[in-house]
């Protein structure tokens, strides 16, 4: 593993997967910038490990982004490892049935705010040594899962959230193909059916299982791989 890297934030750390990621990596001596739209989760979070600092964040709203990168600019960080984990799942019908807001609401968190995200905080992780950013994809979001009768969640047919982290499977291509000349590894990372909240914590997995992939991916060593997809047991089919 690199031993450079010491300032991580992590989007939706409030609790669940992205708690078990902050958590995972402070553990591991870094600084993590822990941020979610909700005070008190991030105060629990934070007296669990006094490597967490805790910042309100709102991915949807790129005021409280600048908010947030002002504050780590006016004390001169430099950002390590940004992992896009803050994400939505609102479909509540069949794709033919699905409320256009809804769809639009699931993009604006699970795509246009990891873009908004990344893009705001770059000028933070040009001077790292070591630059890492993992977005948190999911298996749903893979067209050769979702074309493969055999898949364990095949029969899931959910229009917003399936095609927004097909997106942002896109999207963390287009980032890594841009940054990988300068040294970033910009992964996408399926952490698999987990037990959250987003799904009314009826997944299989604890979120410390969920959290290896991304935790791997944030701390990979300079000839890691740049621009996949992957979960804990490896690539992931497009």
């Amino acid at each position: 593993m690199q031993t450079t890297p010491t300032t991580a934030l992590v989007t939706g750390a409030g609790k669940g997967i992205g708690a078990e990621v902050a958590l995972t990596l402070a553990a591991r001596g870094y600084r993590v910038i822990a941020c979610a739209r909700t005070a008190a989760d991030l105060t629990a979070l934070a007296s669990r490990h006094d490597g967490i600092e805790p910042h309100a964040l709102d991915v949807c709203d790129p005021a409280s982004v600048a908010r947030v990168v002002r504050a780590l600019q006016a004390r001169n960080v430099t950002l390590d490892v940004l992992v896009n984990n803050a994400g939505i799942l609102l479909d509540c019908a069949p794709p033919s049935a699905l409320p256009l807001e809804l769809v639009r609401a699931t993009y604006e968190t699970n795509v246009f705010a990891a873009i908004t995200v990344t893009q705001m905080l770059l000028p933070l992780m040009y001077g790292s040594a070591h630059p890492r950013i993992v977005n948190v994809s999911s298996g749903l979001g893979s067209f050769a899962n979702r074309t493969d009768p055999s898949y364990s969640s095949a029969a899931i047919n959910a229009l917003a959230y399936q095609t927004s982290k097909s997106a942002l499977n896109a999207v963390t291509l287009c980032f890594a193909k841009e940054l990988g000349e300068r040294g970033f590894k910009i992964n996408a990372a399926d952490p698999g059916y987990t037990s959250t909240a987003l799904n009314g914590f009826s997944g299989p997995r604890t979120t410390e299982q969920a959290a290896r992939v991304i935790v791997r991916l944030a701390t990979l060593d300079d000839d890691g791989p740049n621009g996949g997809f992957f979960d804990e047991e490896g690539v992931v089919g497009w």
